[in-house]
């Protein structure tokens, strides 16, 4: 990762997390997070799987949207805001529709980043 954290040291963080409790929010979609000592800034990254997987949600559906948000140990309050923001807007059943309907990374990276305020409950 281009942050200087390894990849195992993320897998690492984010299964300690899920033992915790699962962070499959239902409608298909899971936001995995947690805090890294050495991470320099909040980092995420949004995945569309090929196959949808078990991921002990909320309502027993397989998540085919993941979204995994990783913020340094002492961003607690970016934290907890960009972990709202990415709630709020996996919850939106258009921005849901159009993620899995995308044809490309770049397209999904422009709907995940799209002002969606206008469909915000």
């Amino acid at each position: 990762m281009s942050a200087g954290v390894s990849a195992n040291e993320i897998v690492n963080v984010l299964l300690n997390r899920e033992k915790l409790g699962s962070t499959g929010v239902g409608e298909g979609v899971a936001i995995p997070h947690a805090k890294i000592d050495d991470l320099p800034k909040i980092t995420g990254v949004l995945a569309r799987l090929s196959k949808p997987i078990d991921f002990d949600a909320m309502d027993d559906q397989p998540v085919d949207l993941v979204f995994a948000l990783l913020a340094p140990t002492n961003a607690t309050a970016a934290h907890l805001k960009a972990l709202a923001q990415v709630s709020r807007l996996l919850r939106d059943d258009d921005v849901r529709d159009a993620l899995r309907g995308a044809d490309s990374a770049e397209a999904m990276y422009l709907i995940a980043t799209s002002d969606h305020r206008d469909n915000a409950a």
